[in-house]
């Protein structure tokens, strides 16, 4: 099963708050079949809560080639569902998100986990996927510095929903 999590948080003022997350299970089907999973489930997301922004990790290239294609082939998917609904949308490294969230740029998934629990004050932590998701709109939230303090491109939110 292949899995792509997505998170919601809304940025008031200085404080953040919890609106969603989840996993998009695509299944073990054909390619264009998943990606299309990705497309609908994403936009039904924004459908549902209306986010102002966007953001999303880069593709990182890995050992496995084909693994890479996949994953910003999926990626592309999403980025398409979230450009044809006019949001605008940033996009963060691993290294960033983790380092904005946890404060350590190679901080493995427990601790971005517990980290996203903690600041969205979570009653547990959520599935990695769905809490990769999260710590990736965390860190757009804050401007892409967190509490890394990183100076990255990206939009700002004044109030809003991101996802």
């Amino acid at each position: 099963m292949r899995v792509t999590g997505f998170g919601v948080v809304e940025k008031d003022g200085n404080y953040l708050n919890y609106v969603a997350s989840g996993c998009i299970k695509t299944g073990d089907g054909e390619l264009p079949q998943r990606l299309k999973t990705i497309l609908d489930s994403i936009g039904e997301v924004i459908s549902t809560y209306q986010p102002d922004q966007a953001a999303i990790e880069k593709v990182f290239v890995n050992v496995n080639p084909q693994s890479t294609l996949l994953l910003g082939q999926a990626r592309g998917a999403a980025i398409c569902a979230l450009v044809a609904r006019d949001l605008p949308v940033a996009e963060y490294t691993a290294l960033q998100v983790k380092q904005a969230v946890v404060g350590n740029g190679h901080a493995g998934k427990e601790q971005v986990q517990e980290m996203v629990r903690r600041l969205l004050h979570l009653e547990g932590a959520p599935q990695a996927d769905a809490a990769d998701a999260l710590a990736c709109a965390i860190c757009h939230a804050h401007g892409g510095q967190g509490l890394g303090a990183l100076a990255t491109a990206g939009y700002r939110v004044k109030n809003g929903r991101l996802i």
